[in-house]
Parts: structure tokens; C-alpha cells; sequence
């Protein structure tokens, strides 16, 4: 199936160089969780701060096991620090 991954700010170093506008379509198979995704592309799970699915918050203790649906987006902020 496929999802689009989004990834914001310091984490959008981890697309490949095939990605357009921070974001990225992917093939993933029907077990895909939101951690699955990030491990596979080699996101530290500790810079991802503020993960969302269709715009909706997945908590830390969700991601390893929330399954994703075909045409998902997994949106994906690292934390942030202001002044």
C-alpha cells in the first residue's frame, strides 16, 4: 500500500534526495506502523517529537503499533526549541 511520509525542519535530511517538498510516497506492506516507517529511513525515534497521521497525534506508546492505512500521511516534527 501506499502512504506519504512528511518529514519537517532537521528530519527532512533523512528523504532522499527523490523527495519533493519535505515529503516522500511510499510502498509499505499492511503490517506499516508509524515507528516501522521512521526506523526504515533511519529517523532517530527520539527526534520524532510530534508525529501525526492525517493530521491526527499518534502518543510515543502508539507508534510501534498504531497500523497504518493506504493512502496515510505520517507527518513527522522534530522537537523544538525557541528563545
Amino acid at each position: 500500500m501506499q502512504i506519504t511520509l512528511k518529514l519537517y525542519a532537521s528530519l527532512s535530511d533523512y528523504l532522499p534526495a527523490s523527495a519533493y517538498r519535505n515529503q516522500l510516497v511510499l510502498e509499505v506492506p499492511d503490517t506499516a506502523t508509524p515507528q516501522s516507517v521512521l526506523l526504515k529511513h533511519n529517523v532517530p525515534l527520539e527526534m520524532a517529537h510530534l508525529v501525526l497521521i492525517n493530521g491526527s497525534y499518534i502518543a510515543p506508546e502508539q507508534r510501534g503499533s498504531h497500523l497504518l492505512q493506504a493512502n496515510d500521511v505520517l507527518a513527522v516534527w522534530p522537537p523544538v526549541a525557541g528563545g
